[in-house]
């Protein structure tokens, strides 16, 4: 393989997973960790991505989201934990508001048996939390986005604007210190109306969230009351949201 084709597939295989180690470049190219440091070192002098300690980082912004259908499937373990860590949180009687994706569905599963109100900004969770018998249901105007079936639009903020309530569970396309990102500029208002109608606000964020910049600026993160993640996520990203105003709890 040449240092060109090497670089190439360094680069591939960091844009598709936002960061990888050098370990795993290393047998993706069937070099040395070495080599791999100075391809890294050389790519990064070259602004084509951003070198952290034991790795690399996509400076490419992630423009698209991956289908809902397939998100469901991934990190099911970690979106478990999150979820369940974020249910010990909210005590019964509170009012929630529980934004979309793949992480707040297994949120609202958690809570389906429990005694609260819950207005939830996806179709895909109320779906799951319907019917419970000691749960009290709110659902919002809007226009649901195909296959993700979040409710975005002025219908949905204007539920929000309406309301007050003790705890927005919020997902995220990305966090870092600079703030949250949403891939669809919707999305990214429906967070903002979330935050703002919440005296609580809690991320839910895998520890992949932390490498990955989207489209739409969403809130600075001293905007949220707390970050809910898993208890592998790097110490310098839960230490750099820390510096930024937010509390991190591993799960």
């Amino acid at each position: 393989m040449t240092i060109s084709d090497r670089h190439r597939r360094i680069l591939d295989a960091v844009q598709q997973a936002g960061q990888v180690g050098v370990t795993q470049l290393a047998e993706l190219t069937g070099t040395s960790e070495m080599t791999v440091r100075r391809d890294l070192e050389q790519l990064a002098d070259q602004g084509m991505l951003e070198r952290y300690r034991g790795g690399a980082r996509s400076l490419t912004l992630r423009g698209e989201e991956p289908p809902f259908a397939v998100r469901t499937h991934e990190g099911q373990d970690a979106k478990r934990r999150i979820a369940e860590a974020i249910a010990d949180l909210i005590v019964d009687g509170e009012a929630i508001v529980l934004d979309s994706g793949t992480t707040c569905l297994e949120v609202a599963r958690l809570l389906a048996p429990r005694r609260l109100t819950v207005m939830p900004l996806s179709m895909h969770a109320a779906n799951a939390l319907v019917g419970a018998p000691q749960l009290r249901l709110l659902l919002p105007g809007g226009e649901p986005r195909p296959d993700e079936l979040a409710l975005t639009g002025p219908l949905a903020e204007a539920s929000l604007a309406a309301l007050r309530f003790d705890t927005a569970i919020l997902g995220c396309c990305g966090l870092t210190p600079d703030g949250m990102t949403a891939y669809d500029l919707a999305d990214a208002a429906i967070k903002r109306a979330i935050i703002a109608s919440a005296h609580r606000v809690i991320v839910a964020a895998e520890p992949a969230k932390f490498s990955r910049t989207a489209l739409a600026y969403v809130a600075p993160v001293s905007a949220f009351s707390m970050v809910v993640t898993t208890d592998d996520a790097a110490e310098d990203d839960t230490n750099a949201l820390t510096a930024a105003g937010t509390i991190v709890h591993k799960a």
